[in-house]
């Protein structure tokens, strides 16, 4: 079995359900509302532990009952929460606004996850008997990147998201292994909007690079090989939230099981796709039963779109700004 450490987030997602999200100023009548677990961080473990891997949680959460609820969350899926510490004050919480095309806008209250500054005892091993260690930006720098220089150390692999986008430090890039943003990260890291350009301009900085594509599936590249793209299934969304994380969250679990990549990316694109099509951040996130029946599926026939494009109908397209979307490589 995959064994995978996360350091990141955990946050309650309060969960507003509207026809369509309003624009400054205005304000609309919702047809729903949900607390559901979530953040990055806990999102990326419950996703691994669904699909098979052997899953430790790094992070924090609050003294109060978003903190109780989860903890209990984590516990359920299979993840281990002993490294998950309890801090004064209130959790994290992520405000979430769901349209009826699947697209989101969040808003993020650290709390909580603030506290996590660096490792702690236990930490330093934790990470160092996983295959894979995966971060995320929700969490302060310092954390993240102590946690990826305790990877390197221990030759374990480290993964990133870089959500949400913000300039990278040398250091974390050099200690990275591989790269997972959006589109859209991809272009804040570089300044360039062609995935492709990005992909090459990111690999002087980090040996591999995955940049999730939305209805144009993925793009991975790696130094000295050519870039492989990986079509994405094409589903009706429903909720986008998660989507990215349950991507990476597979992927990890698929590399972990040392799958050449054209395949790992296929597998994850099939656990995204599936995620969209359920309400909810962790509630969305499928089985390795379902993922593996999802990816011998395979892809509807016909082209897809091409990188940085849209395709109706919308399986998120870049409009959720935390998870992004994609039908099955959440952008």
């Amino acid at each position: 079995m995959t064994a995978i450490a996360v350091l990141g987030s955990t946050n309650m997602d309060l969960v507003a359900y509207v026809p369509k999200a309003p624009r400054l100023g205005e304000t609309v009548t919702g047809r729903g509302f949900r607390t559901v677990p979530g953040g990055k961080g806990a999102n990326q473990a419950v996703a691994a532990a669904r699909c098979g891997g052997e899953v430790v949680m790094i992070g924090a959460v609050g003294a109060d009952g978003f903190g109780v609820r989860l903890r209990s969350a984590l516990a359920a899926a299979g993840v281990e929460t002993a490294a998950l510490r309890t801090v004064e004050g209130a959790s994290g919480t992520a405000h979430i606004t769901v349209d009826d095309e699947g697209g989101n806008s969040i808003i993020v209250i650290p709390g909580a996850n603030a506290h996590v500054t660096g490792l702690e005892a236990g930490d330093d091993s934790r990470i160092g008997a996983a295959d894979s260690l995966l971060l995320q930006l929700e969490l302060p720098l310092s954390a993240v990147l102590a946690g990826a220089l305790a990877a390197r150390a221990h030759g374990v692999r480290t993964v990133l998201t870089p959500a949400p986008a913000q300039p990278l430090p040398a250091e974390l890039l050099a200690a990275t292994d591989l790269l997972v943003p959006n589109e859209h990260e991809a272009a804040a890291l570089t300044g360039l909007t062609d995935p492709y350009q990005a992909a090459e301009a990111l690999l002087q900085e980090v040996p591999e690079v995955v940049i999730t594509l939305g209805a144009a599936g993925s793009l991975y590249a790696a130094r000295g090989r050519e870039p492989l793209t990986v079509p994405a299934p094409r589903v009706r969304a429903v909720d986008t939230t998660a989507a990215g994380d349950t991507f990476v969250g597979a992927l990890a679990v698929a590399l972990g099981e040392h799958r050449p990549m054209p395949e790992a990316l296929r597998w994850a694109s099939a656990a995204a796709a599936l995620s969209v099509q359920r309400p909810g951040a962790q509630d969305s996130m499928p089985t390795r039963a379902e993922t593996d029946a999802a990816a011998l599926a395979g892809p509807p026939t016909g082209p897809a779109p091409a990188p940085g494009t849209a395709a109706p109908p919308p399986p998120g397209g870049g409009s959720g700004p935390r998870d992004g979307s994609g039908a099955g490589a959440a952008s």
